[in-house]
Order: structure tokens, then C-alpha cells, then sequence
């Protein structure tokens, strides 16, 4: 065997040692953002990233910011997100109802370059460039006062592929980060009646690897899925928020007291 050979061969995993370092050192890029973006949000408001679950509203910063931010994000926002966070363009999530240390990491994120899996990236990246710290914790927690959707992210629900899809979520653990009523929290979005078409580009995303989260979680969690079985859980997370509040409500008062 000739060196050349030799060399040829070794090719391959090279290469593969080369992707998982780029995939590694991209994601601590994310977590390091994740760290930053909660330092920017805990500076700002007297105890930290938020509390938790539903609208995830901080509470320490107050409502100077928030009101403040309001009239911005009727300039800035509102024509793509809607008024109240319930968008009605094509490939544009909702924002109301997510929490605010979910909505400060992205805009962190999109001010920083790091988030470019979404077809509007850059354009979100030129709205986001010129945020301060204080911008991103003044637009996170107006965000977390908006009212999540009331109504299903798309079209008419399908039975079939509404309970392929609850199939899939539960064989998948989806409620295990996101909550029984798909809610959220913290840095966990609410995917409850997101945008069907919006979700559908998140969880391919997450499945190639395009778009990264703080760990693997989400790519472990989908890998192996086909394309109809990504369709299916995101059909069913779409229509899902009339769903999960009976589902919540049962469970609660089964628990016992």
C-alpha cells in the first residue's frame, strides 16, 4: 500500500472527524450564545430569565421596558408576527405565548449570525444587528405578554394524520421538554399551534442538523424519521393547541392531592 493510498483511504473518516468537530464547536457556539443571552436578560431584570412555563414573562426588569419595546415591535415586527404575536404569513412563527428566555436566546442568535436555517435568516439577522443587550430583553419580554394563539397553526385538521402525529410526539417524548400541554418554558418553545409550515422547517432542520439547539436532544429525537412521519408530527403540534388544554386539565385533576 502507497502512502497515497494509504492517505486516499483515511479520507473518509477524516472527514468525518472534521464534521463532528465543526458540529461540536458549532453547538458550543450556541450554548455559549444560550449563556450570554440569559447574562444580557439577568442584567436587566432583578431575577433572571423568567418563570418558566405559558408566557415565560420575566419579572424583574418591569414594564418600563416592555412598554417601551411595544411601539417597536408594531414598527419592527408586527407586519410579518402580527400585532399579537399570531402570524399570518407563510413561513412566519407565531411569537405569542413563547417564553422570554427562548424568545432573548434567538434574537441573540439572529444578532450574532448564528441562526441560519430559516429562509427570512437574513433578514431577521439585519433587524436583529443592531439590538442592544437592552433591546433584547426589552423585545423578550413583550413578546412573553403576547397572548398564544387561539386557534390551530394550519389548515383543516386531518384525523388521521392528527393521531399519527400524537403517535409519534408520545413515542418521541416531545412532552418531556416541551410540556403536556406543549407550552413550553424557559428555554423550551411553545410549539402548541405554532405554524404547521414554520414547524415543518424547524424539525427538518433539527433532523439535518441546520439548525442547532443547546444539546442533540432535538436531533436525536427525530433522527430515523421519514419525510411523511416530520409532516405528520408537525400536523399534529399544529393543530394540537385546542388539544392540550383539556389533555392538561385532565391530568391535573387525576393527580393526586
Amino acid at each position: 500500500m502507497t502512502a497515497g493510498t494509504a492517505g486516499a483511504r483515511a479520507t473518509p473518516a477524516r472527514a468525518g472527524r472534521s464534521v463532528a468537530v465543526v458540529l461540536a464547536a458549532a453547538r458550543a457556539g450556541v450554548l455559549a450564545a444560550a449563556s450570554l443571552a440569559a447574562a444580557a436578560f439577568a442584567q436587566g431584570s432583578g431575577t433572571g430569565a423568567g418563570t418558566g412555563a405559558g408566557t415565560g414573562a420575566g419579572t424583574g426588569a418591569g414594564t418600563g421596558a416592555t412598554t417601551a419595546h411595544a411601539a417597536r415591535y408594531a414598527e419592527l415586527c408586527a407586519a410579518c408576527h402580527g400585532p399579537r404575536g399570531t402570524s399570518e404569513m407563510a413561513l412566519v412563527p407565531h411569537l405569542g405565548g413563547q417564553p422570554s428566555f427562548y424568545a432573548i436566546t434567538q434574537l441573540f442568535l439572529f444578532r450574532e449570525g448564528r441562526r441560519n436555517d430559516h429562509p427570512l435568516a437574513a433578514a431577521m439577522a439585519t433587524i436583529a444587528k443592531g439590538m442592544s443587550d437592552a433591546d433584547l430583553r426589552g423585545f423578550s419580554e413583550f413578546i412573553a405578554t403576547l397572548p398564544p394563539p387561539s386557534a390551530a397553526g394550519g389548515g383543516t385538521r386531518d384525523a388521521a394524520r392528527f393521531d399519527r402525529g400524537r403517535a409519534l410526539a408520545f413515542q418521541h417524548h416531545c412532552t418531556g421538554c416541551h410540556g403536556a400541554d406543549l407550552a413550553g418554558g424557559r428555554q423550551v418553545p411553545r410549539v402548541g399551534g405554532q405554524r404547521e409550515d414554520y414547524l415543518l422547517i424547524a424539525l427538518k432542520g433539527f433532523r439535518s442538523g441546520v439548525r442547532l439547539g443547546y444539546t442533540n436532544a432535538m436531533g436525536e429525537a427525530l433522527a430515523g424519521l421519514g419525510e411523511a412521519q416530520i409532516e405528520d408530527l408537525a400536523h399534529f403540534l399544529a393543530h394540537a393547541v385546542a388539544a392540550a388544554a383539556p389533555a392538561a386539565a385532565a391530568a391535573a385533576s387525576s393527580s393526586p392531592r
